[in-house]
């Protein structure tokens, strides 16, 4: 029965000869099979969604902040940093090229305008990066660490989850290292590839004490 039925939905439209081809009670399961399947009904067409059957309706502009400002991503990377270097004293922010303005330009402007002390460069060790910002947080700074691509994450993998994650607990609630914050961006160059374009954060989204 099995092998007329797909006989029959792969056969032509037409459907007497087919019908025609099986006896007796193949015959009936047959022309019901044929009877009630979508994909044999001339008439049950597949209605298909596009673009055109939504309307568009933008987020009304909010008012109870006072003026906006129409940014792109990394302009808004760039404006939430210079808000907070602007209204706490303790932030530095440091990773690979930062200095200049990073390779995605993310902090153009904000050694210029706090100093090489609060935005400096760093040697290309993620893991003494990260290390750095550990400590740094420890003793009190807002610590922005940037890795310059989210796939070189990985040398410091150990010192975020088994360092950074686990430092309050460890200390007994008598230290921590919340006010360290690390930037990893991916996927921006549209043609990076391999160490480029990886997405890692899963890794660290089960990972307690790290947000």
């Amino acid at each position: 029965m099995a092998a007329a039925a797909r006989f029959f939905l792969r056969g032509s439209s037409s459907k007497l000869p087919l019908l025609g081809a099986v006896s007796g009670a193949h015959s009936s399961v047959g022309a019901s099979l044929l009877t009630v399947s979508p994909s044999c009904s001339p008439r049950m067409k597949t209605q298909r969604r596009h673009a055109a059957h939504f309307t568009y309706q933008p987020d009304p502009v909010p008012t109870n902040h006072g003026p906006t400002t129409k940014m792109n991503m990394f302009q808004a990377v760039t404006s939430a940093l210079d808000n907070t270097l602007a209204s706490d004293p303790t932030a530095v922010i440091f990773g690979e090229d930062v200095a200049f303005g990073g390779v995605f330009r993310c902090t153009v402007g904000l050694r210029d305008k706090y100093g090489k002390d609060r935005v400096f460069n760093t040697p290309l060790c993620e893991q003494g990066i990260v290390g750095f910002g550990i400590g740094a947080a420890v003793a009190g700074a807002t610590a922005i660490a940037e890795i310059q691509f989210a796939d070189y994450i990985y040398p410091a993998f150990d010192q975020i989850v088994n360092e950074a994650a686990k430092y309050r607990y460890r200390s007994g609630n008598l230290f921590d290292c919340g006010s360290l914050t690390i930037r990893a961006p991916w996927g921006c160059v549209g043609h990076g590839s391999l160490y480029h374009s990886q997405s890692p954060e899963a890794f660290f989204a089960h990972c307690p004490g790290v947000k």
